[in-house]
Order: structure tokens, then C-alpha cells, then sequence
């Protein structure tokens, strides 16, 4: 029986997370500890948030650490735990010390949401959508010391729609990638995969989204295309945004938000259609986005 440690956090981990959980019942693999973010208090309330990964991690019954630091002292208090024969890690959200790496038998699994070494980073899944590729892909590889680095073990292609956004490529790239995982974690540790080293040279890289990312000045307007793969690539977060001082109003100028399908959400508002915008905001500068 090989024990897996999994790492991960988001909606695109759980996901995966939970195809695997199902095909360990049926094999010889069992997942025996989940590493997933620290619970955060969210809202006005601070109600307590689980990752998506922790709340499928409950659902099956197994255990999920969720450290706030992967330092030695976390090292040293779960080393029982954590002496998988390999971890698999996505969308952990922090880097893996070296030191954590190396305590697998067989070694670390990533699953990478693009083509490697294209887009490389925290941000694969949007910046494609912002450069305006039309396809992506998600990548199986065996995890090294430094990010998105080491040698590759399965690619898988998948294309982008011009309706797809951050959340339905997010998705996609999900459902594409689970099946991967499975297959090729199957040939690894039957010796059928020889890894593959990366071409460097090639690597791009991506960045962290900050709200600032989305944010343009009204007077000052990206290209409508680039506008639309703006509006695609940040929603749902941080969505793109500007500031909107309607005539006749006094205050501060208000925050518009830009969202697929031709809506706009005035700030205290509901979202509605562009059509219907213009008709409540006669004097707003776009006629079409």
C-alpha cells in the first residue's frame, strides 16, 4: 500500500483531491494526511473558513494539518504523518522547503495548471487568458527545489473558448487534470515514466494577483480587446474596476466593476446589464465593452 501525502487548498485542488480519494478505494494507494491552509475568519461575523481541500479531507474522514508555517517545528511535531512514500501537491498556496520534500520515499508530485515550463508561478491559470492564447494545458511533474522547475512526467493540452474566464478554465483545467494525476501516479511508481527535464531557456513566468492588477483609470482605457480578456482572466477576484464620478453627484468618484457577460456593478449595487447601466448613467464614457 502507498501512502500519499496531499497538499493543496482551492476549489481546483479539492476537486482533484477528491477524484483521487475515489480511486484509492479501488487500489493500492490510500491518502493518509491532507496539508491544506490554516482556517481563516471571514466576513463581518469572522465566521470560520475551511479550504475547499480541508472540507473534502473531512468528508472522507482524514486528517488535515493545516500549518500556518512549514517550519522544523512542524516538521518535527507530524513527521509520523507526513512519512508518506510521496507527496502530491496542488495548489498548496506556499513553497515546500527542500527539507519537507526530502523525507519521500519516491519523491513529490506536482500538478501544475499549464504547459510547462510556459507560466510558471502563482498565476497560470489567468495569464493565458490575458495574453490571449487559446490553448493551455495542465502538467504532471516531480517537484525540485526551486518553483515549477523540475523534470516533467505527463502533459495534457486543453483549449481555451473566448467565453472562458478565471473560473471556468479553473474548471476545465480541474476536470483535465485529475485523470492525469491518476494515470500517470499509476506508471510512476510502476517504473513505466521516465522523467523528462524541462528546457529552461523557454520557462515564462507569472506573477501575484493583486486588486491593483485589475484596476484602470476611466480616463485612460485599455483596447477593448484587451478590456475583454481583462474582464475574462479576474473573475471572479479580483474582477476588473474603475472609478466612476456621475454627473451632478458630489463626493468621491464610485468604484464600477467590469464582469463577464456584458454586466456592470455600480459600488452598493446589483450587478446589471451594460443596456441598463447606460440608461440609469447617461454620461458614462463607454458605449461598448
Amino acid at each position: 500500500m502507498k501512502k500519499i501525502v496531499y497538499f493543496g487548498t482551492p476549489e481546483f485542488s479539492a476537486y482533484i483531491l477528491e477524484k483521487l480519494l475515489q480511486f484509492c478505494q479501488t487500489k493500492k494507494f490510500i491518502v493518509q494526511t491532507v496539508v491544506t491552509r490554516a482556517d481563516k475568519p471571514v466576513g463581518r461575523e469572522q465566521t470560520v473558513m475551511q479550504s475547499p481541500v480541508a472540507m473534502v479531507a473531512q468528508k472522507y474522514g482524514i486528517l488535515a494539518l493545516k500549518p500556518l508555517k512549514l517550519d522544523e517545528q512542524f516538521l518535527i511535531t507530524n513527521y509520523p504523518l507526513l512519512t508518506a512514500d510521496l507527496f502530491i501537491v496542488a495548489s498548496y498556496g506556499k513553497i515546500i522547503p527542500q527539507s519537507l520534500l526530502d523525507i519521500t520515499r519516491l519523491g513529490s508530485i506536482n500538478v501544475h495548471p499549464s504547459l510547462l515550463p510556459k507560466y510558471r508561478g502563482p498565476a497560470p491559470i489567468l495569464t493565458p487568458i490575458l495574453n490571449g492564447d487559446k490553448e493551455t494545458g495542465v502538467t504532471i511533474m516531480l517537484m525540485d527545489a526551486e518553483m515549477d522547475h523540475g523534470p516533467l512526467l505527463a502533459p495534457s493540452t486543453i483549449s481555451i473558448s473566448d467565453q472562458d474566464n478565471h473560473q471556468t478554465l479553473t474548471t476545465k483545467l480541474a476536470q483535465g487534470s485529475a485523470p492525469l494525476l491518476i494515470e500517470t501516479l499509476v506508471k510512476f511508481v510502476g517504473g513505466r515514466i521516465k522523467p523528462k527535464k524541462q528546457k529552461h531557456s523557454q520557462a515564462t513566468f507569472t506573477k501575484f494577483t493583486k486588486k491593483e492588477d485589475s484596476y484602470f483609470d476611466i480616463s485612460s482605457p485599455p483596447d477593448p480587446e484587451v478590456l475583454e480578456r481583462m474582464i475574462r482572466a479576474y473573475y471572479p477576484w479580483p474582477v476588473v474596476w474603475t472609478r466612476f464620478r456621475p454627473s451632478g453627484s458630489s463626493g468621491q468618484a464610485r468604484i464600477v466593476k467590469f464582469l463577464p457577460n456584458n454586466m456592470l456593478q455600480m459600488e452598493g449595487k446589483k450587478p446589471i446589464s451594460f443596456k441598463d447601466f447606460l440608461n440609469g448613467y447617461p454620461d458614462f464614457p463607454f458605449k461598448s465593452i
